[in-house]
């Protein structure tokens, strides 16, 4: 388990000609450097109000944050936070929220469900035990997910499947436990009792690994996560960038 307050950030890229690199951003709170995308950018609105950006997509200057919420909600109080973002922003008239830390969170557990609900409408993820269980045997499924509030027994019987497919028997790998019940599963993939869900496309694995992990991450649950995804037949570490 990582430190309160701190994210798997790198040192500063490499500037060596020639060798290229992710695009990284650095933490205003921790100084740490990361590539951006695993980063929370935060915008400042015309009247000077702050506001989580988790997609990156909103005009002018931005500030990034590589901390878990416990940290921001500390440097909230403290007003860290708010002198750490006015040296970002260059201005001093910045209007940050109390409670801009719930806000991050709930951005972050929002872009997960969304992505959620677009592999669902592409065809890139099974639901029900049966179909997974007899996919995960085949070697078929990229990502297992199981609810918060899944039993223990369901979990256990598709992680056994799903090691024998992965070809990791006894290597002890599990699927990821979302941080929410079956209630907002289903509510994001618009079933019923959505209890487990498979991932059956490796690249559409990495989009919602990397969604829940930025997630996770931020709520201090990013355990598990370096064991929750496994290769399909002829898959490469590059085809899931």
């Amino acid at each position: 388990m990582r430190e309160a307050g701190r994210t798997r950030l790198r040192k500063p890229p490499n500037d060596t000609p020639g060798v290229s690199h992710t695009p990284e951003r650095k933490c205003i709170l921790s100084g740490a450097h990361a590539a951006r995308d695993d980063l929370i950018r935060l915008a400042l609105g015309p009247d000077g109000s702050v506001a989580p950006d988790v997609r990156a997509r909103a005009p002018g200057r931005g500030a990034w944050l590589g901390v878990d919420r416990a940290a921001v909600d500390a440097a909230n109080a403290r007003g860290k936070l708010k002198g750490a973002l006015a040296r970002a922003f260059k201005t001093g008239d910045v209007k940050v929220p109390a409670d801009l830390g719930a806000r991050i969170e709930a951005a972050l557990r929002q872009a997960v469900l969304d992505r959620l609900g677009l592999e669902a409408r592409a065809s890139n993820l099974l639901l029900g035990s049966e179909k997974i269980e007899v996919a995960a045997r085949r070697g078929q499924v990229a990502l297992l997910i199981h609810a918060a509030d899944a039993s223990e027994e369901g979990r256990r019987k598709l992680d056994q499947a799903w090691r024998v497919g992965s070809e990791r028997e006894g290597s002890g790998a599990q699927g990821l436990v979302f941080p929410e019940g079956r209630a907002i599963l289903s509510l994001a993939l618009g079933r019923e009792n959505v209890v487990h869900v498979a991932i059956i496309d490796r690249a559409a694995a990495a989009r919602v690994t990397h969604a829940l992990g930025r997630w996770r991450a931020f709520i201090g649950r990013e355990d598990g996560l370096s064991a929750a995804t496994a290769e399909m037949p002829g898959a490469s570490a590059a085809d899931c960038e």
